[in-house]
Formats: structure tokens, C-alpha cells, sequence
């Protein structure tokens, strides 16, 4: 491919389809002969969030707390 071409060059991955594991509802890969490629590993998180008042006896003022997790 010439450098003045309106393309860039195209990259072959490690899979050729792409499919929904029914039991864990994640991605499985396979490559152009049906077999399973590792993809690799991606992290879970979680979060929570506190609400919090403050002069609850008149004109209330709220806010929030929030802190998360990553693995």
C-alpha cells in the first residue's frame, strides 16, 4: 500500500467470531479454525454511595458520599 493510499493498513486479529457463553453471559472468542483465543482479562468494580442530611430541624441540606472498588 502506497503512503498517499486513503486507507491505513489493515491489522489481522486473533479471532474471527465472537459469541455469548449462555452460562456466564460473557464473549467468547475463536479463532478461523473454532478454537478458543484468551482475550485477556479485564477488571470488576463496585461502588456505593452514602446520602447524607445536615440541619435536619429547618432548611435541610443534603449531600453524598461515594467510594468505589476496583480488583
Amino acid at each position: 500500500m502506497s503512503a498517499d493510499s486513503p486507507y491505513p493498513t489493515t491489522v489481522r486479529r486473533p479471532h474471527a467470531t465472537v459469541t455469548i457463553d449462555p452460562g456466564t453471559q460473557t464473549g467468547v472468542y475463536r479463532d478461523r479454525l473454532g478454537q478458543v483465543v484468551e482475550m485477556g482479562k479485564h477488571g470488576t468494580s463496585s461502588g456505593t454511595e452514602t446520602s447524607t442530611t445536615t440541619n435536619s430541624d429547618s432548611a435541610p441540606d443534603q449531600g453524598h458520599d461515594q467510594d468505589s472498588q476496583q480488583d
